[in-house]
């Protein structure tokens, strides 16, 4: 039974990037009875490696840990991932040497676009994401698993107040910029290669009001034929890979 304060984390790529980031504390990995497939086999050895127990099981126990047969022969019970405090990202931006670019989310509820958003950032060198407390999906194994790990890497901000902070990355400089849809400004002949905090609302409202009226700037992405908006991470990764190409071209 998962307690409080462990969680069960699974698939092959989670586990193999929560080993590689070591930021998480393992308790015990369970494999899959019978000869395991390479890559299994590597991500025992390297739990092993690492002082943690590793524990072959069968399909059913995998099944009743994970909850579902998506866990890819391994699951482990670890400790849940660590957020950072908005403290630490002010002070990680007043030291930071290059222009900061940090992705803002205004309650995003879906488990699969927030882990597609992390993985966007993460490949497009974001600094990391910020997400609500509150009416927002959690940082929990799904999402790891929809990020293919890279939710075991990148930081990740949460907030009980997510305007408190804009206002905040504002004096230190951080140029703010809302994705919505009914903005005439489009994103692609926007400058976004300075301190910028990206925010991008949730599936089916888009940003909140106030979020929106503390942004600096709100961009649109074009399209060819009038139609109901991009999915939210969709549409992020565009905006995303905006920002990543003009700081490539700076």
């Amino acid at each position: 039974m998962v307690t409080a304060a462990t969680e069960i984390l699974f698939g092959v790529h989670p586990l193999e990037e929560a080993l590689r980031a070591d930021r998480r504390t393992f308790e015990v990995l369970y494999i899959r009875k019978g000869k395991a497939q390479r890559r299994l086999a590597a991500i025992a050895a390297l739990a092993s490696g690492r002082g943690i127990s590793v524990r072959a099981v069968d399909e059913t126990e995998l099944r009743r840990l994970v909850g579902h047969g998506g866990h890819q022969g391994l699951c482990a019970r670890v400790g849940p991932l660590p957020v950072w405090h908005p403290d630490r990202l002010l002070e990680t931006i007043a030291a930071a040497s290059r222009p900061p670019f940090w992705v803002m989310l205004d309650n995003i509820q879906d488990p699969h676009n927030l882990g597609a958003i992390v993985r966007t950032a993460y490949c497009a060198g974001a600094d990391g994401v910020v997400i609500p407390r509150d009416r927002a999906a959690p940082p929990l194994p799904s999402v790891s698993k929809s990020s293919a790990g890279a939710l075991e890497h990148l930081p990740v901000v949460r907030v009980t107040n997510l305007v408190n902070l804009i206002r905040a990355l504002k004096k230190e400089g951080l140029w703010v910029a809302g994705l919505d849809a009914g903005s005439e400004t489009q994103v692609f002949t926007t400058p976004l290669d300075g301190p910028l905090a990206l925010v991008v609302g949730g599936e089916n409202r888009g940003l909140r009001r106030l979020v929106k009226s503390h942004c600096d700037l709100l961009v649109s992405i074009p399209q060819a034929r009038v139609f109901d908006s991009l999915n939210a991470s969709v549409a992020a990764a565009l905006v995303i890979y905006e920002v990543f190409r003009q700081r490539q071209s700076a």
